[in-house]
């Protein structure tokens, strides 16, 4: 019995979102959908998200989990907005809970009775499995690009979220809070170590050199061609290249909107007493 996976990229943020089948009994996941924000005008919409309901719907397909791979800082997550249309449960790994508790001082949570993460409605931990029709996933815990990462194992496929790249790509970055090249090295030992035939699927593609769009991979092939992480490079090196090359990196531009949306599961903050729902930036003031 094998599974089906469909990929949908998702232009503005350059993110694959991808919907599994279970052919056999036509039951289906989602993994990392996406909400439309356009951050010069605040405005929040779900033509993507919609997409993925009209080919569940077209294909006749049960939804049985809607998954994040961890709290992305480049888009905000269309989870609670599936939820709402379709009243099927979020999934992320338990890592969220160390995430939150990162980002608690930059947010002013910390004095707050309740916690973000109680907004997903399982949290997944390592080695556990969910089932969607006749087929199974299991979560793999993957840290090192955050603490929360977490791959998708389902049949032959692994889904990684930012953890790697295409080989051409390399790998994610770690100096997000929580982050840790040393980590990430080990994480993706772990996958690596998985049979060379499966099928690695990624959350973005940067396409180097221009290429054409690709989102899927072999773990022989990444074994044996990823830029950063291949039978030539050491753990030691790794961490040096890795820790090197993130001091270049810009701050994502949708760090803050997407952490406080995806810390709860893409739930938008609450409207005030206006009516307006509002996402807060952190000032550093260097004007004195």
């Amino acid at each position: 019995m094998a599974v089906q996976v469909n990929g949908f990229f998702h232009e503005g943020t350059g993110t694959i979102s991808y919907i599994v089948v279970d052919n056999e009994r036509r039951h289906a996941v989602i993994i990392d959908s996406v909400l439309d924000f356009d951050l010069s005008s605040g405005e929040v919409s779900a033509e993507f998200a919609d997409k993925q309901l009209a080919f569940l719907r077209d294909n006749k397909l049960q939804l049985d989990w809607i998954l994040d791979t961890h709290a992305h800082a480049d888009h905000l997550s269309a989870a609670n907005y599936l939820r709402t249309k379709t009243s099927v449960k979020t999934v992320i790994g338990e890592g969220i809970k160390i995430v939150e508790d990162h980002f608690a001082k930059t947010f002013n949570h910390e004095s707050q009775s309740t916690h973000l993460y109680q907004a997903f409605d399982r949290l997944l931990t390592e080695g556990e499995t969910l089932d969607f029709g006749s087929a199974s996933l299991q979560g793999m815990s993957t840290p090192g690009h955050t603490s929360d990462s977490q791959s998708y194992v389902i049949e032959d496929n692994i889904f990684v979220g930012d953890t790697l790249f295409m080989p051409d790509g390399g790998t994610a970055r770690c100096d997000f809070p929580g982050g840790d090249a040393g980590l990430l090295w080990d994480s993706i030992s772990r996958i690596h170590q998985l049979p060379a035939h499966y099928k690695i699927w990624v959350c973005h593609d940067y396409q180097p050199q221009g290429r054409e769009l690709r989102y899927q991979t072999t773990v022989g092939e990444s074994r044996s061609s990823n830029i950063h992480v291949n039978s030539q490079m050491d753990k030691a090196q790794y961490v040096a290249l890795r820790n090197t090359r993130d001091k270049t990196l810009a701050v994502p531009k949708l760090l803050y909107p997407s952490l406080q949306v995806n810390l709860q599961s893409g739930v938008l903050p609450e409207p005030e007493s206006n009516g307006m729902r509002y996402i807060k930036i952190p000032l550093t003031d260097n004007t004195h």
